[in-house]
């Protein structure tokens, strides 16, 4: 199966549609007052309906198990045809449209099923995605394709030559997926005033996003909250809180990582953690929904 442990969970909603064709109207009359030999159709098709899209990942080897939460099955009738519309929701970290289709196929075979003793030209039609919705690409921010960012990475080692930079880089990786211009990268020692004079620059230049690596941590030399925290006009908790609770899912102390956002004028300043993981972790955590901000930062609403 698909890798999916990187995504984060967002409600997810699909509708699919079946269409079954009956050849006489004396079946549709049937349908609807309940005279079928095999029983009600249409409440134990929809029973087949709601067992069947809970079994899709035993039957399909490449979907992933994930939990139905909504689960909805409706009926219209045109001529001879029986439309059934399937809607399926659920809150997770991949889309549930294949679950929506293998609904509303079962729900048509059983319908099949039920109907051929009294019917020889039924005909399933039709079984196709009428919609879905949710996941990042559904709050991609697509306002804006000029959006600026420096990358500051805080590391007395790093600075000193004594170790790569790989935090640095996967942050780059990510901003450049987004289409986030850099437009610099620099390695600077754990000191606040360095910290400080970076951010300062950048604010004035209007720069659209400053990220911080390092530093974030419990050791005496990790200051860049400390650093960060008196200057910033406001805070953003709500990134903060994302960015731990992302983390914590994959490993026991990112608890311990004192991440931050705020603003300073309109540019977006993060401090992330300095590890390889924790700072990819974090980037996959909010982006590209934190880039959003810059509709309100920058005066622009979007309803």
């Amino acid at each position: 199966m698909v890798d999916i442990t990187h995504k984060g969970t967002t409600l997810r909603t699909a509708v699919a549609q079946a269409v079954v064709k009956v050849s006489t109207l004396e079946t549709i009359t049937a349908i609807k007052n309940d005279t079928v030999p095999k029983g009600n159709v249409l409440a134990m098709s929809k029973a087949a309906g709601l067992l069947g899209v809970k079994r899709t990942p035993d039957i399909l080897p490449d979907c992933h198990p994930l939990p139905i939460e909504y689960t909805g099955i409706a009926y219209s009738f045109d001529g001879l045809n029986i439309t059934i519309e399937f809607t399926v929701k659920t809150i997770y970290k991949t889309g549930v449209e294949v679950e929506a289709m293998h609904g509303a196929s079962v729900v048509a075979l059983n319908m099949y099923d039920m109907l051929k003793p009294i019917d020889k030209g039924i005909e399933i039609q039709a079984i196709k995605l009428i919609h879905k919705k949710g996941g990042k690409s559904d709050f991609k921010d697509n306002f804006r394709k000029d959006l600026t960012a420096a990358v500051v990475v805080c590391s007395d080692t790093i600075s000193a030559g004594h170790k790569e930079d790989k935090a640095g880089k996967a942050i780059i990786s990510k901003l450049e997926d987004c289409n986030v211009k850099i437009t610099e990268y620099v390695i600077i020692p754990d000191e606040i005033e360095d910290i400080q004079q970076k951010v300062k620059i950048y604010a004035d230049q209007g720069t659209d996003l400053v990220i911080y690596t390092g530093g974030t941590g419990l050791s005496g030399r990790d200051v860049t909250p400390e650093a960060l925290l008196p200057i910033l006009d406001r805070r953003i908790p709500g990134i903060e809180e994302t960015i731990r609770a992302y983390g914590q899912e994959r490993m026991p102390f990112a608890m311990l990582s004192r991440s931050i956002a705020g603003t300073i004028n309109n540019t977006l300043v993060l401090a992330l953690p300095g590890s390889t993981n924790g700072a990819k972790e974090s980037m996959d955590a909010i982006f590209p929904a934190v880039l959003h901000s810059f509709r309100i930062l920058k005066g622009v609403r979007h309803d």
